[in-house]
């Protein structure tokens, strides 16, 4: 394979920071792909599907290294000096993370750590649950009819509490649509803050559990009713939460539930007289 695609030598001593996407093995990168044939070690978190984990070869040590919520967690002190210690040993070091490193994924930190000891290192972007998790639901992150922005939110501080460092108010207004990353813990809150900035509580909201894994569950739901309606499907973290109209193309874009449910999809789920483009109206008349 690496003859084939021109794939780069995974040399002793080095760490690939890797993202595995967000579940489904099928999403991972050739790269990353490539790099779990050649790790010796492979530190790994806990949104990592074991699917992916079997991939490695069978050598490699495989490192637990991952962080939830309410649960004891290593330190991130203490997983970037466990890099560094593997790569000082001449291993070929894999950090396989879920989704994307540098997006929410404290990537960017383990990489300066590496910086600061010396130890060579590689960024393989994964595909990010804010985007593949949401198009496994059937919802466009953005869509040409609804929305031509789109904000990323972290629902979490470092000490895991609602973060205070955002304008609230700004995002509420400005932003059509919003995707929050772990957010269940504070939905409640940060709901009633979108809705105190002016949202509408009758906009539609979507929780996508375990996406694009065989445990994927996705509830629809809107902004005021959402954190009680999580509460009372006992939908679960790991959870990426879209809120917008987007989430309304759900109706006619659900290739999964057709693929596995038989669901019937509707080819105008905005409704024609909700489009913003005349041309776009006029050719689907």
């Amino acid at each position: 394979m690496r003859a084939r695609f021109g794939l780069p030598a995974f040399d002793a001593g080095w760490v690939w920071l890797a993202g595995a996407g967000p579940g489904d093995p099928g999403l991972l990168t050739l790269h990353a792909v490539h790099g779990l044939a050649e790790a010796d070690a492979v530190v790994y978190d806990a949104l990592v599907d074991d699917r992916i984990l079997a991939l490695a070869k069978p050598t490699a040590q495989l490192v637990f290294a991952g962080k939830r919520g309410g649960k004891p967690s290593p330190k991130q002190r203490d997983i970037s000096d466990r890099l560094i210690e593997l790569a000082r040993d001449g291993k070929r070091v894999l950090r396989l993370k879920g989704g994307d490193p540098f997006v929410f994924g404290r990537g960017g930190e383990e990489a300066l750590a590496l910086v600061a000891a010396k130890i060579p290192f590689r960024v393989i972007p994964g595909v990010t649950a804010g985007t593949g998790g949401l198009a496994y639901a059937g919802i466009p992150v953005t869509h040409r009819d609804t929305n031509q922005a789109v904000t990323f939110i972290t629902g979490h501080s470092a000490a895991g509490e609602v973060p205070d460092g955002l304008d609230w108010h700004a995002i509420g207004k400005g932003s059509p649509v919003i995707v929050l990353y772990m957010a269940m813990k504070h939905l409640g809150i940060i709901a009633s803050r979108f809705i105190e900035a002016g949202r509408d509580a009758a906009e539609p909201v979507a929780v996508v559990s375990n996406a694009s894994t065989p445990q994927q569950r996705v509830l629809e739901t809107t902004l005021g009713a959402a954190a009680a309606d999580v509460a009372a499907a006992q939908v679960e973290a790991p959870a990426i939460i879209c809120i917008g109209e987007v989430v309304k193309l759900r109706q006619g874009l659900d290739w999964l539930g057709a693929l596995t449910q038989g669901r019937t999809l509707d080819p105008d789920p905005l409704g024609t007289d909700h489009l913003v483009n005349p041309a776009f109206k006029d050719a689907v008349s």
